[in-house]
């Protein structure tokens, strides 16, 4: 039984981030945590961690342990509530992320419904548009935009989403509306700085054909909501999400611009770590955000989904 024991110490440090913060949680010093992770590395004849002045990071062998010791730790919880006839009544700490824009508008109202439904759930939102490690980082599930590059991580799609091009009437008028993509070198295009993405440069597909576009413009930023506000002052064509743009498409401030192209996906999932067991939390949460979005899912492929 230590073993049970010390994965849940080591999940506990881990998810914490560092020493005196899990010291903290647990109810002990920061010299006992470390005293007790040395003992548990010995004790396995490897190091789970990399220490530094600023953060905790996984070794490989460490990562492999909070892995599969969170399957363990899934499936022991699962068998005691079986045994003890508790059912699966969703309770504990539940850390979701999601990105900024779509994290406040539309994740954070649906955690204000989910909260109530589940009052024995303590639910931490993290909003941020750099990319987190679920595993590394300790969080139970996130909220992705597109394809999925980690096969450690199990996804379910939420809602159907495009990536569009647009601008302002005023604009298009100005500066006139590209017939192609190639049209877009000639025009001031707004930049977003995303993850790891190609700056300035731009994807499009139209059946069998591809283009990619470098374009140029004076404006860019790391914020969606700061670029969308500039496009619709006139600056310029802007690449952002359909939930983003949809309603001032319908009410014409902005304008779709070749609408015949489709840009990468960006279908909206949620995404939490794959493991043979889901926790009653971490199930009842995927559950509860699949019928929250089901109206912006396609009934089948070649259904429309309903706008945002």
């Amino acid at each position: 039984m230590d073993g049970f024991s010390d994965l849940a110490f080591f999940a506990t440090v881990n998810k914490h981030g560092s020493l005196a913060a899990a010291a903290q949680q647990l109810g002990v010093t920061p010299p006992a945590v470390s005293k007790r992770l040395a003992a548990l590395e010995r004790r396995l004849g490897v190091r789970l961690l990399q220490r530094t002045t600023r953060r905790l990071s996984l070794t490989p062998e460490g990562e492999t342990y909070l892995v599969e010791g969170a399957r363990v730790l899934a499936e022991l919880e699962a068998l005691e509530r079986t045994v003890a006839g508790s059912g699966a009544t969703p309770h504990g700490l539940l850390r979701i992320s999601a990105t900024l824009g779509f994290g406040r508008r539309y994740i954070a109202p649906a955690l204000s419904a989910f909260a109530r439904l589940h009052p024995r759930v303590e639910v931490q939102l993290h909003l941020s548009d750099r990319p987190v490690n679920l595993v590394e980082q300790g969080f139970d599930a996130s909220i992705r935009f597109g394809e999925l590059p980690d096969a450690r991580l199990t996804a379910r799609l939420l809602a159907n989403n495009r990536r569009l091009l647009c601008a302002t009437p005023a604009y298009l008028k100005t500066a006139g509306t590209p017939a192609t993509p190639q049209d877009l070198t000639r025009h001031q295009c707004i930049f977003i700085r995303e993850s790891d993405e190609t700056f300035g440069t731009w994807h499009l597909r139209s059946g069998a054909r591809q283009e990619t576009v470098k374009v140029r413009g004076p404006l860019s930023t790391n914020d969606g909501e700061s670029a969308l506000g500039w496009a619709r002052e006139g600056h310029g064509i802007l690449v952002r999400s359909e939930w983003d743009v949809a309603p001032l498409l319908r009410s014409g401030e902005l304008q779709p611009v070749l609408k015949e192209w489709n840009l990468p996906n960006a279908d909206i999932y949620i995404v939490f770590p794959t493991r043979s067991h889901l926790s009653a939390k971490t199930r009842a949460l995927v559950d509860f955000l699949l019928q929250r979005f089901a109206a912006h899912r396609r009934v089948d492929s070649g259904a429309p989904h309903n706008g945002w």
